[in-house]
């Protein structure tokens, strides 16, 4: 299934998208690395070369759309035409967060503590910056990377969600306004492209381990901040995701002959995070 087949993965330095390239590695594909830091694309690169995978990185914004370009011309002029797209690459930043959950006079006040945050201090060149990674680098290597598997016959692209797909989490504001529209750009583009023989679907990750998540939440083993202790709370089976908690789902999606009927589709991969409303 995986054997020979050419699979860009976006934001594959990142903790999760590491995991799925060389997954994908392992199973024979030829791997594109593409994020924005060599040095942790050269993390993911070393891992692959262990077991002797094929890949090759090649760094980037994926909101460039020339570069994104540049890069699907050197990858069909070494390899082929893309098989399979994981838009992976995304963020937050945290000037677009806020410090609180819930609207408080101070934030307008004149005398307001140092360090907080409200909605109404916001920096708009930040807020923006986030849902320009997180949805215009989506569809800009959709356009590129979709040409070639459109010319190739078809493919498969897989596009991250999030749990602020379906429920915007308190402080994060941007970051839920780009992953609610990734669900529905998922459906449109999977509509869209269904003639040309692609599919397109998403995962959206509940809460997994990462340097990030250990900062913010904590661990179930060492200890969880408040917000973690919520999460967990939360999640059915009361433990933080791991990485690879996410593979059996990606081969299932990827893979035309067990999901050859699947398009427009965003699947939570969550522990059961939403499944309980927290009554």
């Amino acid at each position: 299934m995986f054997e020979n087949k050419i699979a860009v993965v976006t934001g594959a330095g990142g903790t999760l998208c590491s995991c799925i390239a060389i997954h994908l590695a392992k199973k024979g594909a030829k791997v594109v690395l593409v994020g924005r830091s060599a040095e942790k694309l050269q993390k993911t690169a070393d891992k692959i070369a262990e077991f002797g995978g094929t890949y090759v990185i090649k760094t980037g914004d994926v909101t460039d759309k020339a570069a994104m370009r540049k890069i699907a011309d050197e990858i069909k002029a070494q390899w082929g035409n893309c098989n399979f797209l994981i838009n992976g690459a995304g963020g937050n930043q945290m000037n677009a967060m806020t410090t609180l959950t819930e609207y408080d006079p101070v934030e307008l006040s004149e005398d307001k503590p140092e360090g907080v945050r409200g909605f109404f201090d916001l920096d708009m060149d930040v807020y923006t910056s986030v849902l320009k990674i997180n949805t215009v680098g989506t569809v800009a290597c959709c356009q590129v990377f979709g040409e070639q598997m459109v010319r190739n016959g078809g493919g498969v692209i897989l596009n991250f969600a999030s749990m602020n797909t379906y429920c915007p989490l308190t402080r994060v504001p941007a970051y839920a306004m780009s992953k609610a529209a990734i669900e529905n750009y998922t459906k449109w583009l999977g509509n869209y492209l269904a003639p040309a023989n692609i599919r397109v679907n998403a995962i959206a990750p509940g809460f997994f381990v990462n340097e990030r998540s250990r900062t913010f939440l904590g661990t179930v083993e060492e200890g969880l901040t408040p917000r973690g202790e919520s999460v967990i709370n939360h999640t059915s089976m009361k433990r933080f995701g791991v990485a690879e908690d996410l593979l059996g789902c990606v081969d299932w999606l990827l893979n035309d002959e067990a999901s050859a009927f699947v398009t427009g589709v965003t699947i939570p991969i969550d522990g059961g995070f939403l499944t309980k409303s927290g009554i």
